[in-house]
């Protein structure tokens, strides 16, 4: 077998992730596939490049050198793709391509610069991984990306993207059956939860490390539960479960959302671009001061022009979701944010 760019770019991600279940989702394929992939690339090389273990994937000696080798190849492949889209994108009009994490403010955000920018193509690409998100930037599949970063488990932001912080520390509410005995308290403890069983969806970057870190420091091992969110929802309304949530999610008639005392679990908001990635959008104006959100980089990170208008409208977005939430703005009132006031104009 000839090796290609394809099977580097396996083993670089087999790699990072640190585990094919989370190698195999980043890049869109099964973890089967993805391990007999694996297994074609040692079988030509003649060794084995990662050891299995019980927690994941390490490189070997040979795989080390192997890496070593590989991820200058796939960067510059990553390079020439992003300039042979560049090249294309100025030829085929303003577009911009928007990757996101999930957020109720995203449909703001969206309305928003549909209306600042009539003549632009905005496209949006969602995904639970970050990681995923700020590599498709990287690499030229997306001009912007609006991710969470968990706290305690930074992202892997590659090198070169400009990078704005829109809330330094949203914290982490949890969402709870509207029968629960801690349903009824404003905020709840989290040692009233522990006999709980607790849902997290382990695709989410750095999701499953965060409460577990939560947990273990206030002494908790309550049994927990791997899904996605929406089957979680079923979950909770019927109180076979609990689970993390944002701040902004609006609770349904079955379920409610209360804050957790002290505010253990918290997320920082970013928003990652490519330098001269607004260039193509059809975006007038310049821009790289910080706005007067609720936390932003204060001019230590720059964005190129058009980068104050998007954040600003992602900002509006933020508020409006905010505010409309009514258990995080009672949060809101109680911790004096500067998100209850609107940046001056």
């Amino acid at each position: 077998m000839e090796l290609e760019v394809r099977h580097l770019r396996a083993l670089c991600a087999i790699a990072d992730a640190g585990s094919l279940h989370k190698a195999a989702r980043q890049l869109g394929m099964s973890q089967p596939s993805l391990t007999t992939q694996l297994r074609r690339i040692e079988n030509s090389l003649g060794a084995e490049l990662f050891s299995r273990e019980r927690t994941g994937c390490r490189p070997t000696l040979l795989g080390h050198s192997v890496l070593s080798r590989a991820r200058p190849l796939v960067a510059g492949m990553a390079v020439l793709v992003s300039e042979a889209r560049a090249a294309a994108d100025r030829s085929a009009g303003p577009r911009l391509r928007i990757g996101s994490t999930a957020s109720r403010a995203l449909a703001g955000w969206l309305r928003r610069l549909r209306e600042r920018l009539p003549g632009t193509d905005i496209s949006l690409q969602m995904d639970v991984s970050a990681n995923a998100l700020l590599r498709q930037v990287a690499g030229g599949g997306l001009d912007v990306a609006f991710v969470h970063e968990v706290e305690g488990c930074p992202l892997r932001v590659p090198a070169g993207l400009d990078r704005r912080v829109l809330v330094e520390r949203e914290p982490q509410f949890i969402s709870l059956a509207r029968d629960h005995p801690a349903a009824g308290s404003q905020i709840v403890e989290l040692s009233d939860l522990a006999a709980d069983r607790w849902m997290i969806d382990p695709t989410v970057d750095g999701e499953w490390d965060g409460l577990r870190r939560v947990l273990g420091a206030a002494g908790l091992n309550p049994p927990v539960l791997h899904g996605d969110y929406l089957t979680a929802s079923s979950l909770i309304a019927v109180g076979e479960a609990i689970a993390p949530c944002q701040p902004t999610s609006v609770p349904r008639e079955d379920m409610v959302v209360r804050p957790l005392r002290d505010d253990p679990l918290g997320v920082r908001l970013l928003l990652f671009s490519r330098p001269g990635a607004y260039e193509g959008a059809g975006i007038a104006g310049v821009g790289t001061g910080a706005g007067a959100g609720a936390g932003t980089d204060a001019g230590a990170d720059g964005d190129g022009p058009g980068g104050a208008e998007v954040y600003a409208d992602l900002e509006a977005a933020y508020r409006e979701a905010a505010l409309q939430a009514v258990v995080y703005r009672q949060w809101l009132m109680r911790n004096k944010s500067p998100l209850l006031h609107a940046p001056a104009a």
